[in-house]
């Protein structure tokens, strides 16, 4: 799963926070109100949303309604969804699985460690 820039999370952030598809004006809206202490914010052209937007279809992370014009975007999956998959993918890579899930779980608060026995044993 390939990681995101910047650009990029700030508009999972938005999507996955929607209740409904959103378009690329809609998203650049949002995005200059979240980000209106930056000076560069309300400069962002439409169609730099819609190439990132681009970016993030191919990461399959975003759908397209093409039905209806302008076409609007949605995440396809949850940002819980998401974060499992990236928690998933990095702990496949570790040559000692074990050693990391103790580090992990080592690092965990109490409140957490009640959360994963509580998983752990209706799973």
């Amino acid at each position: 799963m390939a990681t995101l820039g910047e650009l990029e999370r700030a508009m999972m952030d938005l999507l996955w926070e929607a209740p409904e598809a959103l378009t690329a004006n809609e998203l650049r809206e949002r995005l200059a109100q979240n980000d209106a202490g930056r000076p560069d914010a309300k400069g962002l052209a439409v169609t730099t949303v819609l190439t990132v937007l681009s970016r993030l279809e191919k990461k399959a992370l975003v759908a397209r309604e093409r039905d209806i014009r302008p076409h609007r975007y949605r995440a396809v999956t949850t940002r819980a969804e998401h974060t499992a998959e990236l928690m998933h993918e990095v702990l496949g890579s570790a040559n000692d699985r074990e050693a990391v899930l103790a580090r992990f779980v080592g690092s965990v608060s109490a409140t957490e460690a009640q959360t994963l026995r509580r998983l752990l044993d209706g799973a």
